[in-house]
């Protein structure tokens, strides 16, 4: 099967598909809210009936909260299985929308045309571009080139507490030989990338206690241990002077950059001067003989989200706190175990205390970091197949948050997931005004229809 003649369909259709997209735009699906519980059920029946109208046995799957959207097309191999979320976030505060949030429109900008209205870009319009391209190999061919199950669901922005469940249960159905997830971007304006790296997140808070209540700072201040004194100590000592985690055994599984990632990342032109001047600094922080890209995508971190205790009201109050608290994050790479990591900072920081103090540990979280295993050949046919639709090449990057679902696809489903999305930094989503370019949506459908035909070279 030809792919120019699918290409060509796209560019003639995308007024028509635009409108899809805003169609779907109009309802709001917000998960979060039990107010709009209906809503999301009619964005599922509307995604169900689109996908059976270009050939896919598509349903809508109860679970105990929203439903998941599950439809297959049983084309030749390879089985690739593709992943986006219909719901959205709630668009608070509403004041600050130029426009009703629901009433999505085409607007000009300087930077070129958008899709203005929640959902455009996260996660609606990316959805949308991967439907759009089976829509025109079905208008061209007749069929699809690859075995496809499509996966959406409707409780992401919501903690996505169905999800595993649902996964579990469903577990032969929804394993492919590949997973494709949309929901993130390119690098800069048309630079396409292939998220392989995913930090984990573990989260801690720490409450040092001193006396048995607060006390003035004039008759006990000195004799008297105050518990802030001791945990602005404990937090100095989380990182040494070249910037590095000292929390014992902290580095254990954390892998070196290959060589071939560090030399796309270099190609990026990533400036860290640009980066940081954006939000007021000026200087890196972190490790010293790292570069910030690198630290951002693939070192872990140590950072302090949160720190109180005492008296911080207006005006001063000149008391000796009972007590302190911290919240502390690390993100992790590689093969860095949280658990282990929470179980080593606990007795590196008890090991601190001085006397008369006690300390308390509550944990948050602890998500190990995700990284896919770039040997799969669709990696190599992807990335070919995206830098032929952009104007720079395509690279494999590193993602400095958390994207649970690909995790999950590793550990459920035992496939490794391909991260390729077309948002930009500025599409402010889960803010007011957010937008997804024109032209991602076009390029974007024109990219998954590349990757679809390159991955069927492999049948």
């Amino acid at each position: 099967m030809s792919l120019s003649p699918v290409l060509a369909r796209i560019d003639a259709d995308i007024t028509a598909a635009t409108d899809r997209l805003l169609d779907l735009l109009r309802i709001p699906s917000i998960s979060t809210d039990p107010a709009y519980k209906d809503a999301c059920q009619t964005a599922a029946d509307w995604l169900v009936a689109d996908l059976q109208s270009i050939g896919f046995d598509a349903s809508k799957r109860p679970t105990p909260g929203h439903p998941m959207v599950v439809a297959h097309y049983d084309g030749p191999g390879p089985h690739v299985v593709f992943y986006g979320h219909y719901d959205v976030q709630p668009v608070d505060p509403i004041d600050l929308w130029d426009r009703d949030p629901f009433d999505p429109a085409i607007e000009d900008t300087a930077k070129g045309k958008v899709i203005r209205g929640r959902g455009s870009s996260d996660d609606k319009g990316q959805l949308m571009t991967f439907i759009e391209a089976c829509r025109a190999w079905q208008a061209e061919h007749g069929t699809l080139p690859c075995k496809i199950t499509i996966f959406f669901e409707g409780e992401e922005e919501s903690g996505s507490p169905s999800l595993i469940p649902f996964m579990k249960e469903n577990a032969e159905e929804l394993t492919g030989d590949v997973a494709l997830i949309c929901d993130t971007g390119l690098f800069g304006e048309s630079t396409p990338a292939i998220v392989t790296m995913l930090r984990g997140l573990l989260g801690e808070e720490i409450t040092i206690t001193g006396p048995s209540k607060d006390l003035h700072s004039g008759m006990y201040g000195g004799p008297a241990m105050n518990p802030i004194r001791v945990l602005a100590e404990m937090i100095s000592r989380l990182h040494d002077d070249q910037g590095r985690v000292t929390v014992p055994d902290f580095y254990d599984g954390v892998p070196e950059l290959p060589d071939d990632i560090a030399r796309q990342w270099r190609d990026l032109g990533f400036d860290a001067g640009d980066f940081l001047g954006e939000v007021g600094l000026s200087t890196p922080a972190g490790e010293v003989d790292r570069t910030a890209l690198e630290m951002i995508w693939s070192r872990p971190t140590c950072e302090v989200n949160g720190i109180w205790g005492g008296y911080t009201g207006k005006g001063f109050k000149t008391v000796l706190p009972s007590k302190a608290h911290a919240k502390i994050s690390f993100r992790l790479v590689g093969q860095q175990d949280p658990h282990k990591i929470r179980e080593n900072l606990r007795a590196y920081l008890t090991a601190m205390l001085p006397p008369d103090c006690q300390i308390e540990f509550s944990g948050h979280g602890a998500s190990p970091a995700s990284q896919m295993e770039i040997d799969h050949p669709a990696f190599e046919q992807a990335r070919h197949a995206l830098s032929d639709e952009w104007p720079n090449a395509a690279a494999y990057v590193g993602c400095g948050g958390s994207i649970p679902i690909a995790g999950y696809f590793k550990t459920y489903l035992g496939m490794d997931a391909m991260l390729i999305g077309f948002g930009k930094d500025d599409d402010q989503i889960h803010s007011p005004n957010e937008k997804y370019d024109l032209s991602s949506f076009h390029k974007g459908t024109r990219s998954w229809a590349r990757i679809l035909d390159a991955l069927s070279k492999d049948a």
